[in-house]
C-alpha cells in the first residue's frame, strides 16, 4: 500500500510538474514566435519606402510604423483620442452585453426545446445570412444618429455567433450524462446547470470570440456610415483629409481592443475548463 501511494505521488508529481512546465514552455514559445513575426513585419514595412521607388502621389497615401506610433502617442498624450474612444467603447460594451444577455439564454432554450427550435430557426437562419449593414438605414431612422443605433448594430452582429454556437453546444451535450442526472431525480434546471452548460462551454467560448470580432466590426461600420462621433468617425475624417497615420492609429486601437477582449475570454475559458479531464492530461 505504501509503495502504491508513493507511485501515485510520483505520477502526480510528474503530471503536474513535467506537463505543466511543457505547457508553459509551449505558451512562451508561441508568444515569442508571434512577437517575432510582428516585429519582422514592422521592420519590412518601415524599410519599404527606402527600398522601393515611390511616386509622390503614392507617398501621399503611404505611411510607415514609426509615423503611425508617433501619431498614436501624440493622440494619447494630448487626449484627443480618449473622447471618441469612450464613445466607441460604450457602444461596443452595451451592444455586446445585450447580445450575451439575450444570446446565451435563448441558445440554451432553443437547444433544449425542439418546438422552440423549429419555431425560431427560420428567422435565425435568415437574419444570420443577412449582412448587418443593410439594417443601418432603418436603425438610423428608428433610433437616430447616435449611440443607440450603433448599439443595435453591435447587438445584431454579436448576437447570432453567440446564439448559434450556444445552441450547437447544448445540442451536443452527452445524452448519457443527462440520463444519469435525471435518474437521480434532477429537474430540468439541474440538468442544464450540471451537464448541459458545462459541456457547452467550449462552444460558448468560441461563439463569444466570434461575437467580439463582430461587435468591433459593428462599431466600425456604424461609425463609418451613420454616426456623429466615435473613433470610426475620426478615422473617416482623417481619410478624407489624407491623414493616413491617423487612420492606422485608429486601426491599431481597435485591434488592441479586440486582442484584450479575446485574451480575457481565453483566461475565463482556462479558469472554467480546469475540471475537464483532457485539460488535466495536457497540464
Amino acid at each position: 500500500m505504501a509503495g502504491t501511494e508513493a507511485l501515485d505521488l510520483d505520477s502526480s508529481t510528474i503530471t503536474t510538474g513535467r506537463f505543466g512546465t511543457s505547457a508553459l514552455r509551449q505558451r512562451i514559445e508561441s508568444i515569442a514566435i508571434g512577437t517575432t513575426a510582428i516585429v519582422l513585419l514592422l521592420v519590412v514595412w518601415e524599410l519599404v519606402p527606402h527600398v522601393l521607388p515611390m511616386k509622390s502621389g503614392t507617398r501621399l497615401f503611404f505611411t510607415v510604423p514609426s509615423r503611425i506610433f508617433d501619431t498614436l502617442w501624440e493622440m494619447l498624450a494630448t487626449g484627443s483620442i480618449w473622447s471618441p474612444l469612450g464613445v466607441s467603447a460604450a457602444a461596443f460594451a452595451v451592444g455586446l452585453a445585450l447580445a450575451i444577455v439575450v444570446g446565451l439564454p435563448l441558445g440554451i432554450l432553443l437547444g433544449r426545446s425542439a418546438t422552440l427550435n423549429a419555431m425560431f430557426d427560420p428567422f435565425i437562419t435568415a437574419f444570420n445570412a443577412t449582412p448587418r449593414l443593410v439594417f443601418l438605414p432603418l436603425l438610423m431612422l428608428w433610433l437616430g444618429i447616435g449611440l443607440w443605433s450603433k448599439v443595435a448594430i453591435v447587438f445584431l452582429g454579436a448576437l447570432f455567433p453567440l446564439l448559434i454556437n450556444t445552441h450547437e453546444g447544448v445540442r451536443n451535450a452527452d445524452k448519457r450524462l443527462i440520463n444519469v442526472v435525471r435518474s437521480f431525480g434532477a429537474r430540468e434546471w439541474d440538468v442544464a446547470r450540471l451537464v448541459v452548460i458545462p459541456n457547452a462551454l467550449p462552444f460558448i467560448v468560441v461563439g463569444l470570440r466570434l461575437a467580439i470580432g463582430r461587435a468591433i466590426l459593428g462599431v466600425v461600420v456604424a461609425e463609418f456610415f451613420g454616426a456623429q462621433n466615435g473613433l470610426g468617425v475620426v478615422m473617416v475624417r482623417a481619410a478624407s483629409s489624407f491623414q493616413v497615420d491617423v487612420v492606422f492609429a485608429g486601426l491599431i486601437v481597435f485591434a488592441v481592443l479586440s486582442l484584450i477582449m479575446t485574451g480575457l475570454v481565453q483566461l475565463l475559458e482556462e479558469r472554467m475548463s480546469r475540471w475537464r479531464p483532457q485539460r488535466a492530461e495536457n497540464e
